[in-house]
């Protein structure tokens, strides 16, 4: 999800380019935007800095000054890595700034308003004795001074992807933010890149057509990914919710097979590359028996793979529940179907559907095989969990999501993203939402406890895990992330 703020007012600076009509720049009468689309590029030299100095191992201090900028300076006693966003000033110097309507606003009359400049936020907590302290990001919130008038103000709100918990908080608290915080009047609602994939996509096909037509606008994004795998932030909106709601077809899934004589429950959830909700339902609940996930590779057949397992649990308890992350297996289906390898409008490779797959895999093994009757149940809740409304922790945190996004646009900061980094908001530079996809990491602990919890094999042998571990290390050392445990 994006946001953008457009001046009623134009630089001088930038060429007056002829502006096709379109929703939302032919509000009234003709007017330009503040084009920050250029926030892409300065990000990426934020970014290309940001591994310079890693590589050169300098020791740098951040200092703010009285206008808001920090400056980055070498000194020997400290080793602080900073990575800003861009801001309006960057490319428009002579900008005006005006004071915060919130110093007169009720709500933040009796607190401490804004946030200082010096405020950052560091990626990592723990650190080891005389590591590097790493990288830190710019505190999110309310800056003294903003770079818009509410008055000329057109704000655009944009949702890109399919349905997530949470959504809708997200659009009401940005409008509520800019109207009754900032006194914004006017405020577009537009549904476009209905294809899927991360809106960071969305937010840079804005950002290029916004430079395109020379435009004047601040783009504002807001993760939106229900299969948490952002790496850079803590988690993403509607994950909480999403865990919540799997867990009552988890709940279902269990009375159905326990009614029946040797019964097997397969639940599959989403998560494409990344199997947190997966993982994460598994741990919130006690009624399942193994979890498959894309990152973990598994076996079906043999001494330690998954039918001897299924077996296994059979003879123990009569029933089993299996829940299946939507990513995994995928090369076993492909195998068995000789499947292409197509993507869809947004270039994600398309998936064959491992839960209708795996639902007459096992019982076609234990009938033909093992000469063993078994009973298949199949849950597939992946838009029941998509189309329900936020709990009350996913509800509180859109709420500071938006108007921490709210806050930084005023403030004249563009081409961010915003996210609890450390359970602190921060503004981070969008080019950094694409460089990995956080998935999840068999030799972390959450997964070992999700194996000691389930009592599952992990189908990798110890030669593999530690060949993992080491190539783990080594990538880790070359990306000069070292920095916590």
């Amino acid at each position: 999800m994006e946001i953008s703020l457009n001046s009623a007012s134009r630089s001088p600076s930038l060429p007056r380019n002829p502006i096709p009509s379109t929703s939302h720049s032919t509000r009234s009468n003709p007017t330009s935007s503040i084009s920050f689309a250029a926030n892409i590029a300065l990000a990426k030299q934020f970014s290309l800095r940001r591994q310079l100095i890693s590589r050169e191992n300098c020791l740098i201090k951040v200092q703010a000054s009285t206008d808001g900028a920090i400056d980055v300076n070498e000194e020997d006693n400290d080793d602080f890595i900073f990575e800003d966003v861009p801001h309006l000033t960057n490319f428009l110097p002579d900008l005006p700034s005006y004071p915060n309507p919130l110093k007169k606003s009720q709500a933040y009359a009796i607190v401490k308003t804004f946030v200082s400049p010096e405020d950052v936020v560091a990626q990592k907590v723990v650190v080891q004795k005389d590591s590097p302290r790493g990288i830190h990001f710019r505190r999110a919130g309310p800056r003294e001074k903003v770079y818009f008038k509410p008055e000329e103000v057109r704000a655009c709100i944009v949702t890109c992807g399919g349905l997530c918990p949470g959504l809708n908080t997200v659009i009401r608290e940005i409008v509520c933010g800019l109207s009754n915080m900032y006194g914004v009047d006017e405020i577009l609602g537009i549904q476009v890149y209905i294809i899927g994939g991360w809106y960071s996509k969305g937010a840079a096909a804005i950002s290029k057509e916004v430079e395109r037509r020379g435009l004047k606008v601040a783009v504002a994004g807001i993760p939106k990914t229900i299969d948490n795998d952002i790496s850079v932030i803590d988690k993403s909106f509607g994950f909480d919710t999403a865990v919540e709601e799997a867990q009552r077809a988890i709940n279902a899934a269990h009375v159905e097979v326990e009614s029946v004589e040797n019964g097997v429950g397969i639940v599959k959830l989403m998560g494409r590359y990344s199997g947190f909700i997966a993982m994460h339902a598994t741990l919130a609940s006690r009624d399942v028996d193994c979890c498959l996930i894309p990152e973990s590779p598994f076996y079906l057949e043999g001494q330690g793979g998954l039918f001897e397992f299924v077996e296994q649990r059979l003879k123990e308890n009569g029933h089993m529940v299996i829940v299946l992350a939507e990513g995994a297996g995928q090369e076993y289906i492909a195998q068995s179907f000789h499947a292409a390898d197509e993507k869809d409008a947004s270039g994600n490779r398309l998936l064959l559907d491992v839960g209708l797959w795996f639902l007459f895999l096992p019982q076609d093994h234990f009938t033909n095989v093992r000469k063993m009757a078994i009973s298949m149940k199949y849950i597939d809740p992946t838009y029941m969990i998509r189309a329900i409304p936020s709990n009350a922790s996913d509800n509180i945190y859109c709420t500071l999501l938006a108007q921490s996004a709210v806050h930084g646009a005023m403030a004249g900061f563009t081409g961010f993203t915003v996210g609890p980094v450390n359970s602190r908001h921060a503004y981070i530079p969008i080019s950094r939402v694409t460089e990995t996809t956080n998935t999840v990491k068999l030799t972390d602990r959450m997964w070992a406890r999700l194996l000691a919890s389930t009592n599952q094999p992990s189908f990798l042998s110890c030669e593999v895990v530690q060949e993992r571990v080491n190539k783990e290390m080594i990538d880790e050392i070359h990306n000069m992330k070292i920095t916590s445990i």
